[in-house]
């Protein structure tokens, strides 16, 4: 087994005898032979050309990710070999950039941070802001994340519109087929999609054109989710604003228009990275482990994208 922090022996709980954790923390400095590898935690938010790696190992029955999304490896994965996502360890941490993001935008702070850093008293530019209470929030993607953002605002007293792959009448879940019609009634909308050939450019110029002179979109999703040049259309206009984890592309260069935009908030994709992300991480991948020794179902298997 190989695993991508020296960190991640400690927390990987108790395993089987005949385990050999190794760590790969450098894919080009491969502590063993690759043949020999049954079972990879690829690196989280690893930078080149990690899944060609693949190739090298001839004996691989499982890749564990310590992402959510798995977009990047869907259609790398060979035959024969289970792809897991991390479904779940990240639904604290990116539920609170959420929340963070849409308080921030809405009670003006990136405006009143920018006037700190010119040692202005800002307030006849900013007050009266907006506040959350009361708004209609659309979160697009209602999985596990989904559920945990709407758990965090839920004392806010908003309105929630929940919208997932599929409708799901019994709970409530609309489906995305609804969102022409759900689009124009929401305050915030918050993308949480996985990427899959069905959700890249979900957000074109008709979804910017349905949302209401104001309101907010909020990516915590992937980039190639909203069409950045639709995007960057809208926003320039100032009917929309939005708060973007995630860019397409990424990281999003210099000189990109978004970034002068001052309705936009950028963060560099540090939704999920927390100083609680190894210990959840690793306690998902040694439960894991031990259900691939012991011959039992894994858990998160990624099947058509998701």
């Amino acid at each position: 087994m190989w695993i991508p922090h020296e960190a991640g022996r400690e927390l990987l709980g108790e395993l089987p005898a005949d385990v050999i954790v190794e760590c790969l923390a450098d894919p080009a400095q491969l502590p063993s032979d690759p043949a020999r590898v049954r079972f990879w935690v690829p690196p989280f938010l690893s930078a080149g050309d990690v899944t060609g790696l693949l190739d090298r190992l001839p004996a691989l029955e499982v890749v564990q990710l310590l992402s959510a999304g798995a977009d990047a490896w869907v259609d790398r994965v060979p035959a024969g070999v289970t792809l897991c996502d991390a479904r779940g360890v990240h639904d604290s941490a990116t539920a609170e950039w959420v929340v963070t993001a849409i308080l921030a935008h809405l009670r003006g702070f990136p405006a009143l941070a920018r006037a700190q850093a010119r040692r202005e008293w800002a307030y006849d530019e900013v007050a009266p802001t907006d506040e959350l209470a009361g708004k209609r929030v659309l979160i697009v993607g209602a999985g596990s994340i989904g559920a945990a953002v709407e758990a965090r605002l839920a004392p806010f007293e908003v309105d929630f519109t929940l919208v997932a792959r599929t409708a799901r009448p019994a709970e409530g879940v609309h489906g995305v087929d609804e969102l022409p019609r759900l689009l124009p009634e929401a305050d915030v909308v918050v993308l949480l999609v996985p990427l899959t050939d069905r959700t890249r450019g979900l957000v074109d110029e008709k979804f910017l054109a349905a949302m209401p002179d104001g309101a907010l979109l909020v990516n915590a999703a992937r980039g190639p989710v909203a069409r950045t040049e639709a995007l960057v259309a809208e926003a320039r206009t100032g009917r929309l604003h939005a708060a973007l984890d995630v860019t397409d592309p990424e990281p999003l260069p210099a000189d990109h228009p978004l970034w002068e935009l001052p309705n936009v908030l950028l963060t560099p994709h540090v939704a999920g990275s927390v100083r609680g992300l190894l210990p959840r991480a690793y306690r998902l991948v040694g439960a894991q482990l031990r259900r691939f020794v012991a011959g039992e179902p894994l858990e998160n298997v990624v099947t058509d994208g998701y």
